[in-house]
């Protein structure tokens, strides 16, 4: 049994800085495809994103589309949370890839992905994604910024950015989210007060996407209806995710995935080899009868 890497083809570095350039030779780093999405409406949604630090965009989703959802959820969704912060009379699906592919399409959106190339370095990875029931009845979710588990201090960029996707209409009485626009540039010792949250309202099909470092919640459900909701999060590829979707997601699974939901959930290196499976890029696992190459 051989239990050493393959061994590397040489190749002259001459000077640290020559490892930043991406060095897999047969999976290289790309940039997502947004193609048949109007340059001019990512860049208004960019300048919105930086200014208020949260911009909604309306009607994204097709009836079709939020009826797959909707039908996915109602075979998927069990018991409420374990504690005020999940809420206890919210249901929330994790591990939705191995699922469901109802969420595929939310979680690569062009116009989303389109963004994200303009906030993060390339190969950004996916955080984590839930589908999201909030009941009715349940309370508000404390206030947070999602940016907050990193011990960095504030005010800075955004290392983290989500997605909220409305599967039912959301409304300032059936537990919208609520945000606190500009807040994304505070620093540590700023809080949210009574009357900054403000509720998104939005058509179903429409999408929230807000920077990490942007004070939310879920708000509280005083309707007679459940509203539902999915959400994925994002992060720059050198930060470890709150998922662990390599683990996850079976590898039968993971060989019908799309090239950028591969790379969002891990099957990527960040140049020139953070992400490496036994020296070697991690899209090697889906492969059959390669072993042996030292081949990034």
């Amino acid at each position: 049994m051989n239990c050493h890497a393959p061994a590397a083809k040489p190749e002259d570095i001459r000077h640290v800085d020559e490892l930043k350039r991406d060095l897999a030779r047969t999976h290289r780093t790309t940039r997502t495809s947004y193609e048949g999405v109007q340059l001019e409406g990512i860049d208004a949604d960019y300048a919105r994103l930086m200014r208020d630090g949260y911009v909604i965009i309306e009607t994204l989703l097709a009836p079709d589309q939020l009826q797959k959802v909707r039908a996915a959820a109602g075979e998927c969704l069990g018991p409420t949370g374990r504690n005020s912060f999940e809420g206890k009379l919210t249901q929330r699906v994790y591990d939705v890839f191995s699922k469901t592919r109802s969420v595929d399409a939310l979680a690569e959106h062009p116009r989303v992905l389109g963004l994200l190339d303009r906030l993060f370095l390339p190969n950004y990875l996916l955080s984590q994604a839930q589908i999201i029931n909030i009941l009715p009845g349940s309370e508000p979710q404390l206030l947070h910024h999602d940016d907050g588990a990193y011990p960095i201090p504030r005010p800075r960029k955004a290392l983290g950015a989500a997605t909220i996707w409305a599967i039912d209409d959301f409304t300032a009485q059936n537990g919208s989210t609520v945000v606190v626009p500009g807040s994304h540039t505070w620093d540590d010792h700023r809080t949210p007060i009574d009357g900054e949250p403000i509720p998104c309202v939005m058509s179903a099909g429409s999408v929230v996407v807000f920077l990490g470092t942007l004070w939310h919640g879920g708000g509280r459900n005083f309707s007679q209806e459940s509203r539902l909701a999915v959400t994925c999060q994002y992060c720059e590829p050198w930060l470890r995710q709150q998922e662990n979707f390599m683990s996850e997601v079976p590898l039968s699974i993971a060989n019908t995935l799309s090239e950028d939901l591969l790379r969002m959930i891990g099957y990527s290196v960040l140049p020139p080899f953070f992400g490496m499976v036994n020296g070697m890029h991690p899209k090697r696992l889906l492969s059959v009868g390669r072993e042996g190459e030292f081949n990034l």
